[in-house]
């Protein structure tokens, strides 16, 4: 099977050439364009999100050799989240060799955080059954780059040290309202609240509930200290 230039340029984006090149194009066929004859990426992404699981558990271990597990394992998930292998999908491009239906190109799929996650894993899975482990895991490593190097700062989690000043306080945990949501619906845009007991709030905007969560968790923090 003969790759067409489009997807010989992704291959090289990812550094692998595949020998089972129809790997890649089951990989990156979403269920909106799968057939009897044409398989779609839903097993691949199983597969693949273990692999990730697999290496990038590895490759903590490795890289801080003193880390408890309570330590590793808001950090593993700070990596191998969705958002995390949509971030990736976007910096190789995967969205331009997506194979969609129509209703899902109509509807920006080639942009959307879940399709790019759920794709990146699929084509790490089309690596993994390609050449094997050693092949897949050095593709992660490459391609995740310094996020390794920096994930202790991205994996504080607000929300849970909001709770836990909360608790400590004798409150109940803050609540997360969503009060405005804007834009498309394959682009939307979510302000979300966080709400102590006492009254205390603040709010922030992102592209996904749990970003916009986690954000107006961070801005409560950093008003209470403040006031403290």
């Amino acid at each position: 099977m003969k790759l067409s230039a489009e997807l010989q340029a992704f291959q090289r984006r990812i550094g692998h050439e595949f020998s089972r090149p129809e790997l890649l194009l089951r990989a990156l066929t979403h269920g909106s364009i799968s057939s009897p004859t044409r398989a779609h990426n839903q097993r691949l992404e199983f597969l693949g999100d273990r692999v990730l699981g697999l290496v990038m558990a590895n490759a903590l271990l490795e890289h801080d050799k003193t880390a408890t597990e309570g330590q590793l394992a808001p950090r593993f998930n700070a990596l191998v989240r969705k958002e995390t292998c949509a971030d990736v999908a976007r910096d190789i491009d995967l969205g331009a060799v997506l194979k969609l239906g129509r209703s899902e190109m109509l509807s920006g799929g080639r942009r959307k955080q879940a399709l790019l996650g759920d794709a990146m894993e699929a084509v790490i899975a089309a690596v993994y059954k390609d050449a094997g482990l050693e092949a897949a895991g050095a593709m992660i490593l490459r391609l995740w780059g310094d996020r390794v190097d920096r994930v202790e700062a991205d994996a504080r989690d607000a929300k849970t040290a909001l709770q836990e000043w909360a608790q400590a306080r004798g409150q109940t945990p803050p609540t997360y309202l969503e009060i405005d949501r804007s834009g498309p619906d394959h682009a939307p845009v979510f302000t979300i609240v966080a709400r102590l007991q006492s009254g205390q709030e603040a709010c922030a905007t992102a592209g996904s509930k749990r970003q916009a969560e986690q954000g107006a968790a961070t801005a409560l923090l950093q008003k209470l200290e403040q006031n403290t």
